[in-house]
């Protein structure tokens, strides 16, 4: 499987918050462990939905947390 053109910062963020656990994050946002370890990975692009509950749980906006690269 290719690796996603969506990069993100969710493994700073969680640093910085308190050095937040996957599973910690995981939970607040309503997905399992294994989703955002994939997603913070770059082997997996949440869905919007998704993504929009990870920005929330950081206070930040969706373009902070994620990036999408154009070649």
């Amino acid at each position: 499987m290719a690796p996603t053109r969506v990069t993100n910062r969710i493994r700073a963020l969680r640093f910085h918050q308190d050095e937040m656990t996957q599973q910690r994050l995981a939970t607040e946002v309503g997905v399992t462990r294994q989703t955002i370890n994939a997603i913070e990975a770059g082997k997996y692009s949440p869905s919007l939905e998704v993504a929009f509950r990870i920005a929330r749980v950081f206070g930040k906006p969706l373009e902070e947390v994620f990036q999408f690269g154009v070649e």
